[in-house]
């Protein structure tokens, strides 16, 4: 049964169509039992300012075709930059499935794909003004006078940033999909570094990377950077005289944006199939997650729900349909501390006896698709964080990433922050430097014992647009929801 969705967007070209609808029908011919095509459209630019000038800008342009055939239960692929014809997407499909008749003659276990309703229609983000709309001029006027109010203010670098995306992809699958997608997203930031006795510090706005979604310029408007360029040149400057993050065993409370990146780096990637399936076991690492224990397994504390939802409007993991075809929707990842679900594709669902997929994203039309995060993010709790510094007589608030490090099954981690303050007896106290944690994935997941999110705002999705993975090696946007949180008996302070 094939299933209707919204209308194809009139940005997506009835010819990508016809070139993927060749290329599987090439595919098949040529011995593929099942085979799909996506023609990608996608435009990059990206502006960098230092210090009041312009430093860079970079505006690319990339169109081409991706065809995955299956025969037995190898996968074959093969990618052609803007094919001239039906007769160049042809050839593209019979090459794949030319590469997967050759990986059959190793045969693996036997596989088979979940099954996904194909669908016929199309999904389009909001975009309320387009980011490549907006002239040059303003933006560059926008980046280069955050860097002059920050320079202004006695660092030593001033830097911020813009980057908008505008994405057209065509699919076509041999079970009948037809699907349009166009992604349009943008996002923007700011940082600064101050220099003293042997000491640096940075601070950023409104994340160290910046914050990005599947919006438009108006992302950038509303992030409001000249309204905080003054504001984290002045904190740069303090820390560098303030005293250093004590080594101790203590409460720690962490902002949202560090919240996201945690979930990031000790949730999303291990809950991803094919690292737990062993396929992904290369740059990237494995997960410590054992299969078995799905639906049994204690990841964290009563409050940690943690789900995987790429139909959040305007997020940076969002999207209508994934690059197998499969519809977006909401599931669980981890509910009242229990590990319940992954992130997977229509094979290693199917491999793990697993009845659901739609994670599965490339990297423009020259990768082959892979297991992907959407948005992974932990649902709002029913504290604020006024409340936890009030309910916290000793410990640490840190906020914005400064660096990481996790081991390749995602277990063992170390952060550390740009900016701490002292809790003291319910109050926020002291600023401090160099703040950093460490901790085991499960057994800091349930040490979480306050989870903010009960007032206004302090739930974002934020947008992370550089998450690397795979070989060769691919760029993914994803997005995490989160809001402070506190955890007890946390080793802060670490050292080396």
């Amino acid at each position: 049964m094939v299933s209707r969705a919204n209308e194809i967007p009139a940005a997506v070209e009835q010819s990508a169509f016809e070139a993927a609808t060749a290329a599987v029908e090439a595919a098949l011919a040529a011995g593929a039992r099942y085979a799909d095509a996506r023609l990608v459209d996608r435009r990059h630019e990206s502006m960098t300012a230092r210090d009041g000038d312009v430093r860079s800008l970079s505006q690319t342009t990339a169109a081409g075709l991706g065809v995955r055939a299956l025969v037995g239960s190898s996968w074959g692929f093969a990618a052609l930059g803007d094919p001239a014809g039906d007769a160049d997407a042809r050839r593209t499909g019979e090459r794949a499935t030319a590469i997967a008749r050759a990986s059959a003659a190793v045969p693996g276990p036997p596989m088979e794909l979940v099954a996904v309703p194909p669908a016929v229609g199309g999904w389009s983000s909001e975009c309320l003004e387009d980011a490549f709309a907006v002239p040059l001029s303003e933006k560059g006027d926008l980046l280069t006078s955050v860097t002059t109010t920050m320079k202004a203010a006695g660092v030593a670098v001033a830097e911020a940033l813009y980057q908008a995306w505008d994405t057209r992809t065509a699919f076509v699958s041999s079970e009948g999909a037809r699907i349009g997608q166009h992604v349009r997203e943008a996002g923007a930031g700011m940082h600064c570094l101050t220099v003293g006795e042997g000491e640096t510090q940075r601070r950023s706005y409104p994340a160290f990377r910046g914050q990005y979604g599947t919006r438009g310029w108006e992302l950038v408007r509303a992030l409001d950077l000249p309204g905080h360029a003054e504001r984290i040149a002045a904190e740069a400057q303090e820390l560098l005289t303030a005293p250093l993050c004590p080594s101790e065993e203590t409460t720690l409370l962490l902002g949202g944006e560090q919240m996201s990146l945690q979930i990031h780096e000790s949730v999303g990637h291990a809950i991803e199939l094919d690292r737990i399936l062993g396929w992904e076991a290369a740059f990237a690492g494995t997960s410590w997650l054992d299969l078995g224990q799905l639906g049994s397994l204690r990841f964290g504390s009563d409050l940690m729900n943690i789900t995987i939802d790429p139909t959040i409007p305007g997020a940076l993991g969002s999207f209508g349909f994934d690059d197998e075809g499969t519809p977006a929707a909401a599931r669980d990842a981890v509910r009242n501390g229990i590990w319940v679900g992954v992130l997977a594709g229509r094979d290693s669902a199917a491999v793990a006896g697993l009845d659901n997929a739609g994670s599965v994203r490339a990297d423009g039309y020259a990768r082959l698709p892979m297991v992907r995060m959407t948005n992974v993010g932990l649902e709002p709790g029913p504290h604020t964080l006024e409340e936890m510094i009030a309910a916290t007589d000793d410990g640490v608030l840190m906020e914005h990433n400064r660096s990481w490090s996790i081991d390749d099954k995602r277990l063992n981690f170390q952060f550390g922050c740009e900016i701490g303050w002292e809790v003291k007896r319910g109050r926020r106290g002291r600023l401090l430097r160099n703040p950093s944690y460490t901790g085991i994935g499960p057994r800091f997941w349930s040490s979480l014992d306050m989870l903010g999110g009960a007032a206004p705002g302090e739930w974002q999705a934020w947008g992370t647009p550089n998450c690397g993975k795979g070989q060769p090696g691919q760029v993914g946007h994803t997005g995490h929801g989160a809001a402070p949180a506190r955890f007890t008996g946390v080793r802060v302070g670490v050292r080396g």
